[in-house]
């Protein structure tokens, strides 16, 4: 591929959105593989953050420095958090730029740049960043311990971004200690509740609720199935996609897309639900809305707080319900059956056994006693036996 010897200042347009403020876009070309030049653009922000052109255009400084780096002039890195900001954009966060990351972590990504980091540290240079002041920022943070981790983890995400461009040679954030604990532990629902709500629920809802608590599907997961995915003969679902915000996206992970195991008595409900259902076909959605005339499914947050948890409420379960407490149930009662840990990590999906360990199981509280009782029994033997009743090791030993 030949090199690029003109330099290129690009140029700064303003363009108008469907919906929110308008958005200044970078242009510049770039050679492609075939030796083409090809034009690209990419967002450097909105009008409310850069009011004006110029600013817009100074703005768009690490774009540049991308769009000249097969030039002789090249320029030497990004002079500001914020340039290197709307360079980590380019590459990791934009629609085309192949990144591996999901639509809701791209979208999420954006917000806490926009939101936290440019407002703080937009204006610093790279090596005015310390950690002892990332922590104090941090912890005035006033949002949850795990909010505050995804935003230590983005800016060490940004150094290190840096740092593979050789525009830096450390990431201070590494220093930089930030807890992501729970501060609360995630509501599950008891056997007994989630069968009441599976009786009390219409067919629709009813679909929805055992799918999620008896696959641990996300509900991005859940609504991104075609009726083509659900092979009714071998009895799995095949999940390739997810929608979140009506965008469909890939799976959050390479395990999520392994195929689901689909229980008969499930499969007969989705049988049932897709006797009913306005949109059978097998290149419709199996959750189809029929107010967006089958294009689309439905939206996840309509069907929980207008059908799901009104209904739990009703019948008496006044836990904190939403679709991932589906999933935490699920993975709990796998648990409490007694199912080992590589079984659960593969049926809710998970990279590792770590996080299915630390996040998604909770004992129950019959079990840990239980558990607790079989020690104790171990220690001090007799305990607990009813009168008469001999002690089962001694009389394995007297037999």
């Amino acid at each position: 591929m030949s090199r690029r010897t003109r330099y290129q200042n690009g140029s700064v347009q303003r363009e108008k959105r469907q919906s929110g403020p308008d958005v200044w876009v970078f242009r510049w070309w770039e050679p492609g593989s075939d030796g083409a030049n090809k034009r690209r653009k990419a967002i450097v922000g909105n009008v409310l953050t850069l009011p004006t052109e110029a600013i817009a255009l100074r703005s768009a400084r690490a774009l540049r420095i991308d769009a000249n780096a097969q030039t002789p002039q090249a320029e030497s890195g990004p002079e500001t958090i914020a340039d290197l900001v709307a360079h980590y954009r380019l590459k990791e966060l934009n629609e085309d730029s192949h990144s591996q990351k999901s639509f809701p972590t791209r979208a999420a990504y954006q917000s806490y740049l926009e939101n936290w980091i440019l407002p703080r540290w937009g204006g610093l240079k790279m090596d005015q960043v310390k950690p002892v002041a990332v922590e104090e920022w941090l912890r005035g943070i006033k949002r949850a311990k795990a909010t505050r981790a995804k935003l230590r983890n983005l800016m060490s995400a940004l150094f290190s971004h840096a740092m593979r461009y050789e525009w830096t040679d450390k990431n201070p954030i590494k220093l930089v200690r930030q807890s992501a604990k729970r501060e609360r532990v995630p509501d599950v629902l008891e056997l007994r509740e989630l069968q009441l709500l599976l009786t009390k629920l219409d067919t629709r809802e009813r679909t929805l609720v055992l799918l999620a608590a008896a696959t641990g599907l996300r509900v991005s997961e859940l609504l991104g199935i075609r009726w083509a995915d659900v092979d009714f003969d071998s009895l799995e679902l095949r999940v390739t996609r997810s929608i979140w915000h009506q965008k469909i996206g890939d799976c959050k992970t390479e395990a999520s897309a392994k195929p689901v195991p689909l229980d008969g008595y499930m499969a007969e409900d989705l049988l049932q639900w897709r006797k009913r259902s306005p949109y059978p076909l097998q290149e419709d959605w199996v959750f189809a809305s029929p107010t967006m005339k089958g294009e689309q499914p439905y939206w996840p947050d309509n069907l929980m707080k207008r059908y799901i948890k009104p209904i739990a409420k009703a019948n008496g379960i006044y836990k904190n319900i939403g679709w991932h407490t589906f999933r935490h149930t699920f993975g709990t009662l796998l648990k409490a059956n007694g199912e080992d840990v590589k079984t659960v990590q593969e049926l809710l999906r998970h990279a590792n056994s770590r996080i299915t360990l630390d996040v998604y199981t909770q004992a129950v509280g019959s079990n840990k006693r239980a558990a607790q009782s079989k020690v104790v029994r171990m220690m001090v033997p007799g305990v607990g036996q009813k009168a008469g009743e001999m002690d089962p090791q001694k009389a394995q030993v007297g037999a």
